[in-house]
């Protein structure tokens, strides 16, 4: 097999849906026993230690469904609207709660989506 390049390869990943990339992230790390995960962990352990005042003004935030609520169903749109999930995806998502919507959103965005899913019947908290 000739050797790609790294901008080849970067032009084959844009062509990749978020579930195909997924795929091949997890195949990856199997093949080659590595984590992805691990260098976001250190690098955020590392930050842990950051002065205090960094805490009170939160600039980002995760939108975590704890509950779906009664309207499954709705609460299953809502997610697929906020994320552009499918629809397998977004169920599992809802099915597997406490999970994390939206990841790193800043307030107004986090605030509408937890507005949104409250809306569909659904228990959200913001971290």
């Amino acid at each position: 097999m000739a050797k790609l390049s790294t901008d080849e390869l970067l032009d084959a990943f844009k062509e990749m849906t978020l579930i195909e990339l997924s795929e091949f992230v997890k195949q990856f790390e199997d093949t080659f026993n590595v984590t992805a995960a691990a260098p976001v962990a250190v690098a955020a352990a590392g930050a842990g230690g950051a002065a205090p005042e960094a805490e009170a003004e939160q600039d980002e935030f995760d939108v975590v469904l704890t509950a779906a609520g009664d309207k499954k169903i709705q609460v299953i749109k809502e997610v697929r609207a906020l994320t552009s999930l499918g629809l397998k995806e977004a169920k599992d998502l809802v099915d597997g709660a406490p999970k994390a919507v939206l990841e790193k959103v800043d307030k107004a965005a986090a605030d509408k989506a937890k507005e949104q899913l409250e809306g569909a019947g659904a228990t959200v908290e913001l971290k």
